[in-house]
């Protein structure tokens, strides 16, 4: 620890290990640390708004009531593949914040606000989204729905009962994701890959599912489709997940 210097807000880093490094209830906005690692490192409380890491390890992390609010995180690795485990974020703030080209793989993403969220590029295998928060009431009457995962892997994803409407997921991965009860309605999901993703009560009503694979997804599985955006390829795909015998005329 003796080695480690005292972060200060808005200080540049780079190279560092800060696996011992003490994050608790820290204010560390605007925070820039390049190519460092922190493993088995828990950060209760931790305030980071504004910060960026760029090309940092965090391994077997944990991320509780912590503020990273307009973070950004640019080819990080959150994943351990020798437990297959990901980092843990819980009851925390990641509004408006950036993920690009990152690997987080199995991550926990637990009662966390997501609002704007913007994730491009990234892995997210196998990631849960246990009531995470992709909305922001800007008034009484009024909720704003926003966040983007595009070009994402999102294989094996848990996103059951999550509210996306309106948020695009074009040309990502959705392959045997949980999709259960989740609102996708005017989503993007053009060129988006949903293979045997589960689908039960999922809502996709005004959704773009254009250039999409769609073999398998069962429209009478459904909660709502009215106004799906499909392409004139797509139609027998759908029309035979749902029993139907297709003839030429």
């Amino acid at each position: 620890m003796s080695d480690i210097p005292d972060l200060e807000p808005g200080g540049a880093y780079e190279g560092l290990d800060l696996s011992a490094y003490d994050f608790d209830e820290r204010e560390l906005a605007d925070i820039k640390l390049t190519a460092c690692v922190l493993t088995d490192a828990k950060l209760s409380a931790a305030l980071l708004p504004g910060a960026r890491f760029i090309e940092c390890r965090f391994v077997r992390c944990r991320f509780a009531h912590a503020d990273l609010r307009e973070a950004q995180f640019i080819r990080c690795n959150f994943a351990d593949p020798d437990s297959h485990s990901g980092v843990e974020i819980a009851f925390s703030q990641l509004d408006q914040a950036r993920f690009e080209a990152c690997d987080l793989s199995f991550a926990d993403m637990d009662r966390t606000s997501l609002w704007s969220v913007e994730v491009v590029d990234t892995n997210l295998r196998g990631a849960r989204f246990h009531r995470a928060d992709f909305a922001r009431a800007l008034s009484p009457k009024t909720i704003h729905t926003a966040a983007t995962f595009a070009r994402c892997n999102l294989e094996l994803a848990d996103l059951s009962e999550a509210s996306l409407k309106g948020c695009d997921l074009s040309g990502s991965s959705l392959r045997e994701a949980d999709l259960t009860g989740a609102d996708l309605s005017g989503a993007d999901l053009t060129d988006a890959d949903l293979f045997q993703a589960l689908t039960s009560g999922l809502k996709l009503a005004g959704a773009d599912l254009r250039r999409a694979e769609v073999s398998g997804l069962d429209l009478s599985g459904l909660a709502d489709y009215a106004g799906m955006k499909i392409a004139v390829s797509q139609q027998q795909a759908l029309l035979s997940a749902m029993g139907l015998e297709i003839f030429p005329d």
